[in-house]
């Protein structure tokens, strides 16, 4: 493989669209969070914070089989993720300490990991069928790659999707954990079901919507600007 020297090279960073319902509020705690936070503690850090949230998030949801409070302990490590991940970015803007190829890449690597272990252990918890927790992973691993896919192509990062991002998508997850934990079964559709393969299940339909709708939208535009 050859070795590219691209400390140099000119680089445009992908215009981000964050549109989420939250995404004004949590922009104002975030940045005043940053201010205020022990010079220290770097970007680096809330990114490994993050992470290790999200690998205890799965191993929490895997316990849940054996100790069903463990399943709101995944709750927790969601609250400490979305401090992690969040707030990493948000501290490097406020101190003028930017990297944006390094920060893309890293970033991004471990969202995808993390989502691994979060329906990874997900799908040992017992609370939901080991298929539905596939369908949800493989559905958030196609709709990272076209934002990442779109980014290169269009220059637009969406961060967000029809007015949920990541913040709206942990609160969703965190109010199903408390739901399945006190009601893991229910009987809405008749017999009985386990509750998250009902949510689960919508999540996943929701998932390939999204991304059938996207797809389409940016495959006709990018057609249209390169048209032979």
């Amino acid at each position: 493989m050859t070795n590219v020297n691209i400390a140099g090279a000119p680089f445009r960073d992908a215009r981000r669209v964050q549109e989420s319902v939250l995404a004004g509020p949590e922009k104002r705690i975030l940045t005043a969070m940053a201010r205020r936070l022990p010079r220290r503690v770097n970007a680096d850090h809330l990114t490994g914070v993050g992470f290790a949230a999200m690998i205890l998030a799965g191993v929490s949801y895997a316990s849940a089989s054996v100790w069903p409070p463990a399943l709101l302990v995944v709750n927790a490590w969601l609250v400490v993720n979305w401090l992690g991940d969040s707030l990493d970015g948000t501290v490097a803007r406020v101190r003028g300490q930017l990297r944006p190829r390094y920060g893309y890449y890293v970033d991004h690597m471990i969202d995808a990991a993390s989502a691994v272990f979060l329906f990874g252990g997900m799908a040992f918890s017992g609370y939901i069928s080991p298929a539905v927790a596939v369908a949800m992973l493989l559905g958030y691993l196609l709709l990272a790659i076209q934002s990442y896919l779109a980014a290169h192509s269009l220059g637009v990062f969406s961060i967000s999707w029809w007015k949920f991002g990541p913040t709206e998508m942990r609160i969703l997850l965190g109010v199903g954990n408390t739901v399945a934990f006190f009601r893991p079964v229910t009987t809405i559709f008749g017999p009985e079901m386990l509750f998250f393969d009902i949510a689960g299940a919508i999540a996943a339909a929701a998932m390939a919507t999204v991304l059938a709708v996207t797809v389409g939208r940016n495959t006709r535009e990018l057609y249209q600007a390169e048209r032979v």
